[in-house]
């Protein structure tokens, strides 16, 4: 049986603003800060071995809502030049 005790796991790392509304903790992790969304959404604690198989299977999940969810997929690189085409 896999488990963990709650009271074993490090307190989440200090964070670093990055914009007024964007925090980041570890490096290329970047979230909307948990404060604004406290506004909108209760936060739970999220143990930080839980944070961490979240950012690891992150691209993983992604292609799957993509196969499972999209008509299409549209690369950012061609919605920034949309958007750049539009503003001309």
């Amino acid at each position: 049986m896999l488990g963990f005790r709650l009271s074993a796991q490090r307190p989440p790392a200090e964070h670093r603003r990055i914009s007024d509304v964007v925090i980041s903790r570890y490096e290329h992790v970047y979230e909307v800060d948990p404060r604004l969304m406290q506004e909108h959404v209760r936060q739970q604690s999220l143990p930080e071995w839980d944070f961490h198989r979240i950012i690891e299977n992150r691209v993983e999940h992604l292609v799957w809502m993509q196969q499972h969810f999209a008509d299409s997929v549209i690369s950012g690189d061609d919605l920034i030049r949309e958007l750049e085409q539009e503003g001309d």
